[in-house]
């Protein structure tokens, strides 16, 4: 069995600058803080709170999960109450991030994913944990059976589709440029299925940074996207056309309900990184405006670039030639 590609959006050298998966969630941050601390009660409340909003339920089990100390004193939290299945979604997604750096069996943390599951048949987010797990040490069957039951529970779940485009983009590195790769029908598809103010409609934005990932590293793109030509194809630009478009409708994440998809940000990035790419500095330097402080890791460093520094270059160049 051949390795397990590099983990998504991480660069091979040491980052210069730190990223925080929290994005704009201060509610997230403030409980992770506590968690850090000793203190699971934050987490407990912020988890009861978000019900079944799926989409912000795995935002922020995951962002949770991250914390460094989150076993030892989550552990704690199911000691003191076992009946929490709160506590055992967290268990287990801390479980896989740990087996993902190597500090834990797999089959404990599939163990732990499997239990937790069982507690709330209808929560996708054990399921989100397994998908992770098995996207970055698993196998390709795996991963679409996982995705399923994740869609099963929550057709439209944000980061479960974000995971699946990164697994069927490294299919066939070595087409080459080829529109009718199964990424782009598999995110076309996706986001023709969303409801219309689903994040999804940037999926195929999403699919085509990806695939430019994979061919990257083969050697078939240059090392640098605006150098490439992946972004000037008259499929791309109409991808990325209905993209923007959806965001100048859908997108902007404050003005309705007051309250922003979870992880609105990284589409924001996906679409800054496009639009610059396909050089629309106009557009791209609206989007950069949304962003704010929220720069996330992918698709910056794509293929393998530090990814702060390849975003304030593209920021700079975008908001100065606006």
């Amino acid at each position: 069995m051949s390795p397990p590609p590099p983990p998504l959006g991480r660069p091979r050298k040491k980052a210069a600058h730190s990223f925080d998966p929290a994005l704009d969630d201060t509610a997230l941050v403030t409980a992770r803080t506590a968690l850090a601390q000793g203190r699971w009660t934050e987490a407990r409340t912020l988890l009861a709170d978000t019900g079944e909003d799926w989409d912000r339920r795995g935002h922020r089990v995951m962002g949770l999960a991250q914390e460094p100390t989150a076993t030892a004193w989550v552990g704690d939290w199911r000691l003191a109450e076992p009946e929490s299945t709160d506590a055992a979604v967290l268990l287990a997604c801390a479980t896989v991030y740990r087996a993902v750096a190597g500090k834990a069996r797999p089959d404990k943390a599939r163990d732990a994913c499997t239990r937790a599951a069982a507690l709330d048949p209808r929560d996708p987010t054990p399921w989100l944990g397994l998908l992770f797990l098995e996207r970055e040490l698993g196998r390709e069957e795996d991963v679409v059976r996982l995705f399923d039951e994740v869609r099963l529970r929550h057709p439209a779940h944000h980061h479960a589709h974000h995971l699946m485009v990164a697994r069927l983009a490294e299919r066939r590195a070595d087409a080459g440029q080829d529109p009718l790769h199964e990424v782009y029908d598999f995110a076309a598809w996706a986001a023709e299925q969303a409801p219309p103010a689903s994040p999804l409609a940037v999926l195929p934005v999403v699919a085509h940074a990806e695939r430019y990932r994979v061919l990257a590293r083969a050697g078939v793109e240059p090392p640098d996207p605006k150098a490439s030509g992946h972004w000037a194809g008259r499929r791309a630009r109409l991808v990325m056309k209905a993209a923007f478009d959806w965001w100048l409708e859908w997108g902007d994440p404050h003005d309705r309900a007051g309250c922003a998809h979870p992880r609105g940000r990284i589409d924001l990035n996906f679409l800054a990184h496009a639009k610059y790419c396909e050089g629309r500095p106009a557009e791209a330097a609206a989007l950069f405006h949304r962003i704010g402080p929220h720069v996330t890791p992918a698709p910056w460093s794509y293929p393998d670039r530090e990814p702060y520094e390849a975003f304030r270059a593209a920021r700079s160049a975008a908001l100065g030639t606006a």
